[in-house]
């Protein structure tokens, strides 16, 4: 009969390769000297982003890490780290990590992997500064609108000129 404490052990490397499995990315932070409550709201913020932040021992991180072939990672892991685990939209995880370690000198980030590449903390900070999904999306119905709306702004203007013209002209003739 196993021990619980192997038992625990096995149980986590498998959430983590669970995790990874629907994940699009991991991000590694070290959280060493953050407070209690600073770490829950770091968890709570995470949530609202649907990502999750896994806190568990190094060994068993670096073991489920490399088992399953993403050895880069388990360099960046030393000290207390946490994985956050993003399901939906990197860019919003990335940056309520980026803001909350700002507010936060103890919050360190470390790297990550976004669909199989390495990111390196200018990465993160670097996808902490782009768009959301929305705002890309916004971005590009404005792009594609300007051409139309500008090409119904001109003619407007012709016919406007037009209603003018022939407006000029009915009064010239009602004077004469």
């Amino acid at each position: 009969m196993k021990k619980l404490g192997i038992i625990f052990k096995e149980a986590s490397e498998n959430r983590i390769k669970g995790y990874l499995k629907e994940s699009h990315a991991v991000i590694i932070l070290k959280y060493s000297g953050l407070s209690s409550p600073a770490l829950s709201a770091l968890r709570q913020n995470i949530k609202n982003s649907k990502a999750t932040l896994f806190v568990v021992k190094n060994s068993i991180a670096c073991r489920a890490l490399a088992s399953v072939g993403l050895e880069p990672l388990v360099k960046t892991i030393a000290g207390p780290c946490g994985m956050v685990f993003v399901k939906d939209e990197p860019v919003a995880v990335s940056k309520v990590l980026y803001n909350f370690s700002k507010e936060h000198e103890q919050l360190k980030l470390e790297g990550g992997l976004l669909n199989d590449k390495f990111l390196e903390v200018k990465d993160i900070e670097f996808m902490s500064r782009l768009p959301s999904k929305e705002g890309l999306r916004a971005q590009i119905v404005m792009t594609l609108n300007a051409p139309i709306s500008g090409f119904v702004f001109i003619l407007s203007q012709v016919l406007a000129k037009l209603v003018y013209c022939l407006d000029a002209i009915k009064k010239k003739k009602t004077d004469q």
